[in-house]
């Protein structure tokens, strides 16, 4: 499964907009369910990453710094750019914002792989990361939305999403580490739960793409507006990446995870916030999930081009 774990992405993104369109009526029943898959999504993920290990990547000061550089800097700036030729239907635009300001924490780690990046040091930066763009989004969604962003936003859900969908997965893989660690059934009970990455993977992928192909209906306008926006950020951010590796002097493959963890969004965390919104701002779910889809797509020919951006025989 992990050597054609691409394919199997894909398939489940089609089996998702298929089932959305020949059985609509099921899309309120999979919206409940995103998040308890999304949960163990992020709790084997976060199994990966040993407790000792998350405490020496913190101490590996320059790759963290490009990585905080290129998500918390670079990529609002990026976004700033973008944000006045967005379509002016708040919707779209919360939903914009919201998608492009988070980094990816799950599947980033497996196209980052693919191409030779350092998917060990993304790996392990990834519960900082989520840290970070969790007490960083409200501020960044103010700076965009003004004094507006109370009548849009409420505070429950983000702590809702950083309590079950960080906290519980990370606090969860962490006893499971220790158990682990003793041998026996803890290792046993580790090594089996690691490798369903895939499959919780392709079920996330599916489940969030039925459940939200119904909503789109009459916005499918709004929706594909919003496609040239992602498809563009994709190309800036693979030279913004680069850059920002060369300015922080990194190895070709730490430089490469640094232009994967700049392009890769967190779609999939920032969806039941998305979820959560009022109703006239339902429209800003679709527009997330729409992200995936074209970022999934474009992670495919990042796998094959970043080779040559950041080529090995030549670094960066």
């Amino acid at each position: 499964m992990e050597r054609h774990q691409v394919a199997i992405y894909l398939a489940a993104m089609a089996a998702g907009g298929l089932l959305g369109v020949l059985a609509p009526g099921a899309g309120p029943g999979l919206e409940h369910a995103i998040n308890p898959v999304l949960g163990a999504l992020l709790f084997v993920t976060f199994l990966q990453v040993p407790a000792a290990e998350l405490v020496r990547s913190l101490r590996d000061g320059r790759f963290l710094g490009a990585a905080l550089v290129v998500n918390f800097v670079v990529v609002p700036l990026v976004v700033a750019a973008m944000f006045v030729f967005l379509p002016a239907d708040q919707a779209v635009r919360v939903g914009v914002l919201l998608v492009l300001l988070c980094p990816c924490v799950d599947y980033v780690i497996v196209f980052c792989g693919l191409a030779g990046g350092s998917r060990h040091r993304l790996l392990a930066a990834t519960p900082l990361l989520l840290v970070a763009q969790m007490l960083l989004l409200p501020a960044f969604l103010y700076v965009f939305l003004g004094s507006g962003l109370a009548d849009v936003v409420e505070a429950g859900p983000f702590l809702e999403a950083f309590l079950f969908l960080i906290v519980v997965p990370l606090a969860l893989a962490w006893a499971l580490q220790a158990w682990a660690a003793r041998g026996g059934a803890g290792g046993r009970v580790s090594a089996a739960a690691t490798t369903t990455m895939v499959p919780l993977m392709a079920a996330t992928l599916l489940t969030v793409v039925a459940s939200q192909v119904p909503e789109v209906g009459d916005s499918i306008a709004d929706v594909a507006a919003v496609v040239p926006f992602y498809v563009a950020f994709l190309v800036v951010m693979a030279f913004a990446g680069k850059g920002v590796a060369r300015l922080f002097r990194l190895g070709v493959p730490a430089a490469r995870a640094v232009v994967f963890t700049g392009a890769t969004r967190n779609s999939l965390v920032v969806l039941p916030l998305a979820l959560a919104l009022p109703e006239p701002l339902a429209v800003a779910a679709a527009v997330v999930v729409t992200q995936t889809l074209v970022e999934v797509l474009g992670m495919v020919v990042y796998v094959r081009l970043v080779p040559r951006l950041v080529p090995a025989a030549r670094g960066v």
